[in-house]
């Protein structure tokens, strides 16, 4: 089968489509044909072992785990005989952060929460785009313990993360404010945000506007900056540590006397948070943004793309008329 290998970490240029055995489900896991799978942050993550926390969980020198990849929808082809909850021919998706080395033709997978049956309106592609990003969106919102009447800023609404956390903040009744660019303000408007600032035009943190907690969904600002726009008791939350590997330090250890504070949103397990995703999809709560596809032969140029930091949404790699 085919599969995207990197065998040391670095640029997109480190990947290589390479033919290998296609795996060999034990007793305790399920065997998939990918359709389709993202190219995301945390993949760039892991291509790249930046931030250097990073080669703590996937290995110092070298990753231990060569394919990449951290998501996929597909098609059950074999189950282990102690797979009770899986059958041939399932719809099924799946992700876990450290990496399910699903960029290929096929992964296998041993069933904790991390794979669920898709749900039946939904496309191979669609059901992809809902994972990573949604993910850590859903940690954003449960941190926060958002309350229905709250003021609410996401920084970088037109990313996985951004996109889902406004779809997901908008279920409680709330007031939500968002930055984008000029092209993408129809797209957040009709994901429900009630006043969007084009960042490539105006300065969101000159905003006279104050919140009670702010998203900053790209990891570009920070609470220093975004301070001034919070109201007494205001959260921050950043999806990065920040520039200086602050944002952690703040949260544990925040200004006395101030009532601002900053929350670092160590994401739940996907035990807790695939469910929700999978809930608010079959509800057509939650529509996943998709911004371009490429096939698993182009995916060193998908990577190179979201490296930009410029993507809408979700970026596909289609393996849907791929052959093993």
């Amino acid at each position: 089968m085919k599969a995207a290998i990197r065998r040391s970490y670095g640029s997109p240029q480190n990947i290589q489509i390479e033919e290998i055995e296609r795996p060999v489900p034990n007793d305790n896991e399920v065997l998939i044909k990918v359709m389709a799978t993202t190219v995301n942050r945390t993949d760039c993550a892991n291509l790249t072992a930046k931030p250097f926390i990073m080669r703590l969980v996937l290995g110092l020198f070298n990753p231990r785990k060569i394919t990449l990849g951290t998501d996929f929808a597909g098609i059950v082809v074999e189950t282990g005989k102690n797979i009770q909850d899986f059958n041939l021919n399932d719809r099924v998706f799946g992700f876990t952060d450290l990496g399910l080395e699903s960029q290929a033709e096929y992964v296998k997978i041993v069933p904790k929460g991390n794979l669920l049956i898709m749900p039946e309106k939904s496309d191979f592609k669609q059901a992809a785009a809902s994972l990573e990003g949604a993910h850590y969106a859903y940690s954003f919102i449960q941190r926060a313990k958002i309350k229905p009447g709250q003021s609410i800023l996401i920084h970088g609404a037109t990313g996985a993360i951004g996109s889902a956390s406004l779809q997901f903040a908008k279920q409680f009744d709330v007031r939500i404010t968002a930055t984008c660019n000029t092209k993408n303000i129809p797209l957040i408007q009709s994901l429900g945000a009630d006043k969007v600032i084009d960042f490539t035009k105006d300065d969101f943190t000159k905003d006279t506007e104050k919140y009670d907690l702010i998203f900053d969904a790209v990891g570009k600002s920070t609470f220093g900056k975004c301070k001034s726009l919070l109201k007494n008791g205001g959260i921050y939350i950043s999806s990065e540590l920040g520039p200086y590997a602050q944002n952690p330090f703040l949260a544990l250890f925040p200004s006395l006397g101030d009532k601002k504070k900053v929350i670092f949103p160590i994401p739940f397990s996907v035990q807790k948070t695939l469910p929700y995703i999978k809930n608010l999809l079959e509800k057509e709560q939650f529509k996943p943004v998709i911004d371009r596809e490429y096939s698993l032969d182009e995916i060193s140029k998908a990577y190179e793309y979201v490296m930009t930091g410029e993507k809408t949404g979700n970026v596909i790699i289609s393996l849907e008329n791929t052959e093993d």
